[in-house]
């Protein structure tokens, strides 16, 4: 047997080696059924004779053939000669695993055997045929004798030049066997020997342009050529030299598997995990810590804390929490409600950790120890109970406190700044023309009607409305009014109240008012046709009326502010930052004002949620400032139209006027030792390194926060947490909503990917996403996630690589089954996805904010969402064929928006 050459590599495992090569003649097997194609003869060429066999299929002239000039025709398979030797005669097998058939036997053998249509005369010395130059494949030579001249040639793909590196034919020995023995796969390279099983003794079942794509090695084709059998190899990309091939030959051996040591080849794309059922909450964590609150309440990215900072360093995810302090609670259940009384509640006087069912009692049940700090604390005489023999207080299971991991605590008044404030909400309203040609006015004012029965806090809610556009309209409703007075600031410079009092009025006083100026107010400014928007002066002005009692300040924007006082520029996408270190700036605010009037409004007890309508570019950048550090949220409705949006406009406005809302918050995660939270992910102003400040937060707001450790090495077993919401509810009572939970210390990595919670890592790692891209171009930001998620993959491949032998292929803990899919979705949500002209730019700031405050399970839903509303995406067009489906079936413009869109949906 001839050595092989030096560049020479076995075949990829997994595929039957094909004596096919694009462009050469393939002869058919003898024993196929009726007589190929005979193409019209060349002038001058010989013909068959009469009762010879037709040229088989694919001949091609002396130009695209020159050195393929076909055996005597005593030796082709068809001729009227002698007949031709039996195809499949062959010598004993070789032996060993690289022994390879004759040259003229090699995957790549072009030129026709002599005795048989699989054999050839000698050895191979080219990349594909290894033949004297005279009979190279591509090589000019004689006109072929015989019947296969033809007239026209066969299409064909022209070799690769050498440079191109591709691998060489494995066949260099002469002995003279017909068949071709794959060599076993190598670890070595990269393989793994888990390809389905092939028919090595007859790799030729069947004509060679029958052969299954699947079956065929990559084709040898340059950058630039097309042929006609090029729709046989449906690549993305043809390759372009060694290096990609052996990548595609790498890629190819890989395989997905669910279970360390899983030996089953390939996999079935409708296997891959779905998430169909939505968000998967870890309940059975409570089997193990029945005492934690649930998860809704309170999720780790991992409920297994790691015991060292190198197993931190090898986790490569996220590790902290989401905290959803108002979330409806599972079951139906209602938190239970605890009044101490004059006793006080019950805290640890050194880290103010209140009582929780984690605390253990000693000294006969007259000392309690701080299961955070570890600190015995005294219990008051009014809480005192005996122990039973095992330490345990008898009276556990009536004290929902010491039973379960979710209580609300009545607070005393040491728990008071000032009195409870009635839940209060202001509506600041745009009816500037485009507000009015929207039918904004209609939808806004029927849904806020039809709320105020289900309005929190009656019988002390608080209610007022001011409208703007170039001025600022005040509204009287005093309860001894039939009819609201209007009041018109033109001033816009130093804004004043007309009115000290009757501007926020208790509504079940003035519902009689109220009701009427919500029917009156579509047809009030029915006739507007002012355009400018004075904003700024607008806030201060709320600011003024609401001061002084706080609440909810709800502010529907339809114009970008032009007037006075915080007016924003149309600065809007610019083609020219993407892709620079200025691309951030464009999702930052511009101007600070709106910063500020935010920080004045939490300092006052104000939230503010943003309703955006423009059909414009109106700066959600910078208007989301006032939602995202008074605890508020943002709402945003491009080329807002009523009879498009008003549906969802009205059912976003019902749930946030009638949603469970605590006001007047303040918010602190405690942790054990060792461990500490350092960054805070949310809508709220920080007030300390570990308090945020919400004047109001509802049951749809979660918050995101990163832990760390704080020593080297952990010496406990088990890490507490408990999170403290202090709120005034809506009807007018100081509690404090009270959530803890504990979690194991673990010295095993392989243990913290086991208890990995998907649908916390996901929500972190998008909040964390969209805070970088304020800092940090688009592209980085998704390259920083799908480096993460790599890592973490990779570090749990290397768990079970040596141990399971594994070779090249990619494992992933059940528990993290969704996270590649997740992590893909939040690459192209329309916070982060593409660039310049995929979405604009209000868009994808609004889905930003959107991001920041969602819990976890609408944050999935988010991301990976199960329905698109696809009227909504026709809306979406490039002129004004909204309502014309003949006009817009007929614009092509519209056409190219709509299938861009959805493409960039489902894609």
């Amino acid at each position: 047997m001839q050595p092989p050459m030096g560049n020479e590599r076995p075949p990829p495992p997994g595929r039957p080696v094909s004596a096919f090569v694009p462009g050469a003649a393939v002869p058919p097997p003898p024993f196929a059924a009726g007589g190929p194609f005979v193409p019209p003869p060349r002038q001058g060429a010989l013909l068959p004779q009469p009762g010879a066999a037709a040229p088989p299929f694919g001949a091609a002239q002396p130009a695209a053939m020159g050195g393929y000039r076909g055996p005597p025709p005593s030796q082709v398979p068809f001729a009227a000669a002698p007949p031709p030797q039996r195809p499949f005669t062959s010598a004993p097998l070789p032996q060993g695993p690289f022994t390879s058939a004759p040259p003229s036997q090699g995957p790549f053998a072009s030129t026709p055997p002599p005795q048989g249509p699989f054999t050839s005369a000698r050895p191979s010395q080219g990349p594909f045929t290894l033949a004297p130059p005279s009979q190279a494949p591509f090589a000019a030579g004689p006109p072929p004798q015989g019947p296969f001249a033809a007239s026209a040639p066969a299409p064909f793909r022209p070799p690769p030049s050498s440079s191109l590196g591709q691998p060489q034919s494995p066949t260099g020995g002469s002995l003279p066997a017909l068949n071709y023995v794959r060599p076993p796969p190598l670890q070595s390279q990269g393989f793994y020997p888990g390809a389905q099983p092939v028919n090595h003794q007859f790799p030729m079942s069947r004509p060679a342009f029958q052969q299954p794509v699947h079956t065929m090695p990559p084709p040898p084709m340059g950058l630039t050529a097309s042929f006609g059998n090029q729709a046989a190899y449906p690549s993305a990309g043809p390759p372009v030299g060694g290096t990609l091939q052996s990548l595609v030959e790498d890629f190819q051996s890989l395989a997905l598997s669910s279970a360390p040591g899983s030996l089953d080849p390939g996999v079935d794309v409708k296997a891959l995990p779905r998430p169909l059922d939505g968000d998967e909450e870890p309940v059975k964590l409570l089997e193990a810590y029945p005492l934690n609150c649930h998860p809704r309440y309170f999720r780790l990215t991992t409920h297994a804390i790691p015991a060292s900072q190198s197993l931190v360093s090898r986790w490569h995810l996220p590790l902290g929490a989401v905290v959803h302090p108002l979330a409806e609670s599972p079951n139906g259940e209602e938190v239970p409600v605890i009044n101490f009384g004059s006793a006080g509640v019950i805290r640890c006087r050194r880290c103010r950790t209140y009582i929780n069912p984690y605390a253990t009692f000693a000294d006969a049940g007259r000392k309690w120890r701080c299961n955070l700090c570890t600190l015995l604390n005294d219990v008051p005489g009014e809480y005192f109970c005996a122990l039973d023999a095992s330490g345990r207080r008898y009276d556990t299971d009536q004290r929902p406190e010491l039973s379960k991991g979710t209580v609300e605590f009545v607070a005393p008044t040491e728990y008071m700044v000032r009195p409870p404030m009635p839940p209060s909400y202001f509506f600041l309203i745009d009816v500037s023309v485009s507000a009015v040609r929207s039918g904004l006015l209609e939808v806004v004012a029927k849904t806020i009607k039809s709320c105020l029965d289900e309005l929190p806090g009656f019988p002390r809610t608080q209610i007022g409305f001011l409208t703007f556009d170039s001025t600022l309209h005040f509204h009287n409703f005093k309860s001894s009014l039939s009819q609201p007075q209007m009041m018109v600031v033109a001033d816009l410079d130093d804004v004043f109240l007309p009115l000290p009092d009757d501007l926020l009025v208790n509504l079940v006083d003035s519902r009689h008012v109220v009701e009427s100026f919500l029917d009156s107010l579509p047809n009030m400014f029915h006739d507007n046709v002012n355009v400018e928007s004075a904003l700024g002066p607008a806030l201060k002005a709320a600011f003024m009326v609401m001061s002084q009692i706080g609440g909810k300040l709800l502010v529907f924007q339809s114009t970008l502010p032009s007037l006075s006082i915080g007016r924003l520029r149309l600065r809007g996408d610019d083609v020219r930052a993407y892709g620079t270190d200025k691309e951030h700036t464009l999702r930052v605010p511009e101007d600070p004002f709106y910063k500020q009037m935010a920080a004045e409004f939490t300092k006052n007890q104000i939230a503010v949620d943003i309703f955006s309508f423009s059909e414009k570019y109106s700066d959600i950048a910078s208007l989301g400032s006032l939602a995202k550090y008074t605890g508020g949220q943002v709402y945003h409705y491009p080329s807002f139209q009523a009879a498009t949006h008003g549906d969802k406009l009205k059912h976003e406005l019902s749930r946030d006027l009638t949603r469970e809302t605590a006001w007047e918050s303040v918010m602190r995660i405690r942790c054990g030792k060792g461990v500490r939270f350092t960054t805070y992910h949310g809508h709220f102003m920080l007030r300390s390194t570990d308090l945020l400040a919400l004047p109001a937060v509802d049951s749809d707001k979660a918050f995101g926060m990163q832990l760390s450790l704080e020593e080297t090495l952990m010496t406990t077993q088990t890490v507490y947490f408990q999170v403290a919401l202090l709120y005034t509810s809506s009807s007018g009572e100081r509690r404090i909503r009270v959530h803890t939970a504990a979690a194991p210390v673990v010295t095993d990595l392989s243990e913290m990917y086991r208890q990995a919670d998907t649908g916390a890592i996901v929500s972190l790692l998008g909040r964390i996403a969209v805070e970088n891209s304020l800092s940090d171009k688009l592209d980085s930001v998704r390259q920083q996630l799908q480096l993460k998620l790599v890592r973490s993959l990779k570090e749990y491949r290397n768990l079970y690589v040596v141990q399971h032998r594994i070779g090249g292929r990619l494992i992933f803990p059940e528990s993290l089954r969704f996270l590649p899919l997740y992590i893909l979705a939040i690459c192209k949500s329309l916070a982060l996805r593409g660039g310049y002209a995929d979405v604009s730019l209000d868009e994808r700031c609004a889905a930003g904010f959107s991001m920041m405050i969602l819990p976890v399970k609408r944050l999935l839903n988010f991301v990976y969402p199960s329905l698109y509303r696809v009227d909504e995406v026709l809306t979406m067009v490039c002129c004004s064929h909204k309502a014309d489906l003949d006009a817009f079936s007929q614009c092509g413009g519209c056409r190219f928006a709509m299938s861009k869109s959805l493409k960039s949906n489902l894609t």
